[in-house]
């Protein structure tokens, strides 16, 4: 048996180590670029004893309990419903949009129409995406859904994707659809929950395992190897078993068929005395010039006893360069017709070869929620199974 080399340490990479190690028994090499393990997931405690995500906020949310369940076994989840503010006209409006930022939009007495309106034509629907709004033959509720998207999902989304709206991908824009009702969740999901002690902490315990071995400051780009004739790829010139890459495909090939397009992010932050800043934990802002969001970590934490002050993390979106001083790290897949033709010829690329996986939001550049990646890295690892339990 050759050696199984897995590069990156966010969800896909920690997971699929961690299954092959421990229920296969097989030993795994896996290798990090950054100095810490977690991807883009990592945190860790400031000065003042703050728990801050150094790359943006993540929340766990699922319908799928089995998830969490899987979760708990290398940490302590916390229940925890993400709640929002977008603002707008220089006032602070519910987000999700339900039926109190109708209100807070409209008026009270304007919004009574659109509000019996919205619960008549969407029976028996707790949300609705916006673009479904706009598409609505009632004229108030069309009007209605026009000025939403015009006023804020427009604006905010051009300004995170940086390329125009009709361009972007439908499923980005229908992922925080309007609450038809007065839920104030980020997102209708079952299970909500946080790590007690942080995202690092639960990938350090599931890394410790005998059977893996991690390498952190390694770029694995400069030890893979392809060989055309034995279509076969090796790793510091050995053959592997098996090499799983969880990066970006398109420096995997060295930009082969051109540079696929990511969005990174610029992240300023801010120390208060205050033990409170913000209203609530993360406030978005659609019309504001650069900035799209931020975020309050103290009020994220589970125990925030020990904490001095508070920190605000405010995010400003830019193209990714992995040259740049700034926006070096890929964060979002920017997914269009033009891309996805693009990553088709790298995923064909990849297929040439008997011993690579892909897994993950950059090796198979799709905009992967949390849940979504950690279900996908699951089944990932029923498929590696079976492959490795035929090629014995």
């Amino acid at each position: 048996m050759g050696e199984i080399i897995v590069v990156g340490t966010g969800f896909s990479g920690s997971i699929l180590a961690r299954k092959i190690a421990e229920e296969l028994d097989r030993k795994v090499i896996v290798v990090e670029k950054r100095s810490h393990i977690g991807g883009n997931m990592y945190d860790e405690y400031d000065e003042h004893g703050i728990l801050i995500q150094k790359y943006g906020p993540h929340f766990l949310n699922t319908n799928k309990y089995f998830i969490i369940k899987f979760l708990k076994q290398y940490g302590e989840l916390f229940p925890h419903c993400t709640k929002l503010l977008s603002y707008l006209d220089k006032r602070y409006i519910r987000l999700p949009f339900n039926f109190e930022s109708v209100q807070q939009l409209l008026g009270a007495e304007q919004s009574e129409t659109i509000i019996n309106k919205l619960r008549k034509v969407f029976f028996g629907r707790d949300r609705v995406p916006v673009l479904e709004l706009v598409d609505c033959k009632d004229e108030d509720i069309n009007r209605f859904g026009t000025f939403l998207f015009e006023k804020a999902f427009k604006t905010y989304t051009s300004k995170m994707w940086g390329i125009p709206v009709d361009k972007i991908d439908k499923y980005v824009l229908d992922r925080v659809p309007m609450a038809l009702n007065y839920d104030e969740r980020y997102l209708n999901k079952d299970f909500q929950y946080l790590p007690k002690n942080g995202f690092t902490d639960l990938f350090k315990n599931m890394l410790d395992h005998p059977n893996i071995d991690v390498m952190l400051n390694t770029d694995a780009l400069e030890y893979i190897t392809f060989d055309e004739n034995a279509k076969r790829i090796s790793y510091d010139g050995k053959n592997v078993e098996l090499l799983i890459f969880t990066g970006a495909i398109d420096e995997l090939f060295n930009l082969k068929y051109g540079s696929l397009p990511y969005r990174s992010l610029d992240i300023h932050y801010e120390y208060h005395k205050d033990n409170s800043v913000l209203p609530t934990e993360i406030i978005s802002f659609p019309q504001a010039d650069g900035k799209t969001r931020s975020t309050e970590y103290r009020k994220i934490m589970y125990d925030d006893r020990n904490v001095s002050g508070s920190v605000v993390a405010t995010e400003y979106p830019l193209w990714y360069d992995k040259n740049a001083e700034v926006g070096n790290i890929p964060y979002y897949p920017v997914v269009t017709e033009e891309s996805n033709s693009i990553y088709e010829k790298y995923r064909l690329e990849v297929e040439k070869y008997g011993n690579i996986v892909l897994c993950g939001r950059l090796a198979e550049y799709k905009y992967y929620n949390m849940d979504i990646c950690i279900e996908h890295a699951l089944e990932k690892f029923e498929e590696i199974r079976k492959r490795l339990e035929e090629s014995k």
